[in-house]
């Protein structure tokens, strides 16, 4: 490179130029654009030499704001990561978990949507609508749009926010779009799974469509039919690398389709995994490997392009396995879609620079509804009373190691879940009806109402090959039969074994009026029918908004009235001007 100093002063350095250059570059991707405008323009190396300073200054200040990465996984089990025991080979997560704090008492919801209902308002769903199943792609349903989202709290607090991966909090109408939600950019699907490779979903003979959005539009030029576990992370880099990580805070919610059925993967990682004789958990086994390969590449991206030292990484699954479809929550009892600890006990860790004790175990509770005032809270925002939080700020808790300020956790009440035949006021001693489906954590104690789900306790390599198609909810209650009320000690007894409702009748009717005291502060079930016009065949292919609301019918029936008007008015203007002409003939 040849600079043009001034007649007053020598050329720079060789050393000293590498050293400027080198230090913008790893400061900020805006380097090579400095650089290559300086030399545009042939400015003096006093000029140059001060713009450096200027530029190396305004990098060199750091925001008190910490940059916030989200990793939210899809059906991974209790025991599916190498330090729960597993013979899954996940070398980053361990690593990662070792170096910063492991949440073992750490609680989500057993399904999808609901999980990911409550980490987006810090509410229960008793408290949004979405206590029954999840948000189906038919439905015109979504997160209840009076709810504030987190991400719209860290956009208030100064944040760049930004979402890759997987929604399933709505989509039937524009409003209910994670752009509208709080989020500056989205790229990922909208439903609640799909192809990996092709990115199409069917909800049932003849209503399948295209599940790929970048912001508000389906993403047809950004297919290239990739993995999407490599699609996703890819994204996510490109974010971190044109964002200015010293100017603005940033919150990335990587939200990964992974492990969720299908068992897709590229071919390279079942290679590992030869000696699993089962299929589906073979399958499994090497999705979860892709996926930890994933957060190494975006651990790496954090640390390249500037973020680390200020960053905390959140690692969380979204509910409990699926044996049938791969998972494994052993030794937990139950599974996905259950309010046994296999479905609800989850995977979670906190990775951060910024923690107080790190290499640390909490022990003490936490729920996915505790994020929102968390993450928040350190971030610098504001939780006004109005947002009427279920979730507690846990950040002393897991940094430093301090009691949790969570002493229970309303697992869920489902009024339209009452499938518990032998279910009864009389067997909830006048207080409650055991027919519902409802869990609740108080303490040590643990109490279950209804039909939790599947129970049995399922090793791994023993589940059977049937069919993934399966519904949810298809028990089997083997000794359980004609029960509706459980109650353990979870601290003493984890795995659900020994059922302490007969022996404790005084805590069982405690928490039955704990349960009724929350069922009294519940919303209405929103789990609207299903809607023909949700159909891809009338969205042009694809998944996405059908509903209109009445202000947009109104402002689409006026462009109409005027189209039609206008185009009345000019087939009057013709006819009149065609019978002009014939006049004019008839008088020559």
């Amino acid at each position: 490179w040849e600079l043009q100093g001034s007649e007053d002063l020598p050329p720079p350095p060789p050393e000293e130029l590498r050293v400027w250059i080198s230090r913008l570059c790893a400061l900020s991707m805006e380097a090579p654009f400095i650089i290559s405008q300086t030399w545009s323009v042939q400015m003096s190396w006093e000029n140059w030499h001060a713009e450096l300073r200027n530029r190396g200054n305004e990098f060199d200040k750091r925001s008190s704001q910490p940059h916030i990465v989200f990793i939210l996984v899809d059906d991974q089990g209790f025991r599916d990561v190498g330090y729960h025991g597993s013979e899954i080979k996940t070398p980053t997560l361990d690593r990662l978990a070792a170096q910063g704090v492991k949440l073992e008492n750490y609680y989500v919801q057993p399904l999808c949507s609901p999980s990911r209902s409550q980490l987006m308002t810090g509410r229960y769903q008793i408290h949004t609508g979405l206590q029954h199943s999840i948000i189906r792609a038919t439905q015109p349903n979504c997160l209840p749009l009076e709810n504030v989202t987190l991400p719209q709290k860290l956009k208030q607090a100064g944040y760049s926010t930004h979402m890759v991966g997987k929604w399933h909090l709505g989509f039937y109408k524009r409003g209910c779009l994670p752009t509208q939600r709080g989020f500056d950019s989205f790229f990922g699907s909208l439903l609640g799974s799909g192809d990996y490779y092709s990115h199409y979903k069917c909800e049932g003979p003849g209503i399948c469509g295209y599940d790929l959005y970048e912001g508000e539009e389906a993403a047809w030029e950004q297919d290239r039919g990739l993995y999407s576990t490599v699609m996703f992370t890819r994204k996510a880099i490109n974010i971190l690398a044109n964002h200015n990580p010293r100017r603005q805070p940033l919150f990335l919610y990587l939200a990964y389709q992974a492990v969720h059925s299908p068992l897709q993967v590229p071919a390279r990682y079942l290679e590992r995994y030869k000696g699993i004789p089962n299929l589906h958990r073979r399958k499994y086994a090497a999705m979860v490997s892709c996926l930890d390969e994933a957060i190494h590449n975006l651990t790496l991206a954090l640390k390249r392009y500037g973020y680390y030292d200020n960053t905390v990484i959140v690692y969380s699954s979204d509910n409990g396995g699926q044996p049938l479809a791969g998972g494994s929550n052993w030794p937990l009892r139950g599974s996905k879609a259950t309010y046994w600890e296999g479905g609800i006990r989850a995977v979670g860790f906190v990775h951060s620079p910024l923690l107080v004790r790190k290499g640390t175990k909490c022990r003490s509770l936490v729920h996915i509804t505790d994020w929102f005032p968390t993450l928040v809270t350190l971030g610098e925002g504001t939780l006004d009373e109005d947002l009427n939080l279920d979730g507690y700020d846990v950040w002393e808790a897991i940094s430093e190691g301090r009691p949790s300020p969570r002493q229970d956790i309303l697992h869920n009440i489902d009024p339209i879940y009452i499938k518990a035949k032998n279910g009864s006021w009389k067997a909830g001693y006048g207080l409650w009806n055991t027919a519902i489906q409802a869990a609740l954590r108080v303490g040590h104690w643990k109490l279950l109402t209804g039909v939790p789900g599947y129970s049995d306790w399922v090793p791994p390599q023993t589940f059977s090959n049937q069919r993934l198609t399966n519904r949810y909810h298809n028990e089997r209650v083997r000794w359980d039969r004609g029960k509706s009320v459980w109650l353990f000690n979870i601290t003493a007894d984890p795995y659900e074994r020994v059922d302490l409702s007969q022996r404790y009748p005084h805590i069982v009717k405690k928490m039955l009026m704990r349960l009724a005291h929350y069922n009294r502060t519940a919303v209405p079930v929103r789990y609207p029918a299903k809607d023909l016009r949700s159909n891809p065949q009338y969205n042009g292919g694809v998944w996405g908004p059908w509903f209109k609301d009445e202000r947009e019918e109104q402002e689409e029936d006026e462009r109409y009235n005027h189209l039609f008007t206008n185009h009345l008015g000019k087939r009057r203007w013709k006819k009149k001007s065609k019978s002009r002409k014939l006049k004019r003939k008839v008088e020559e």
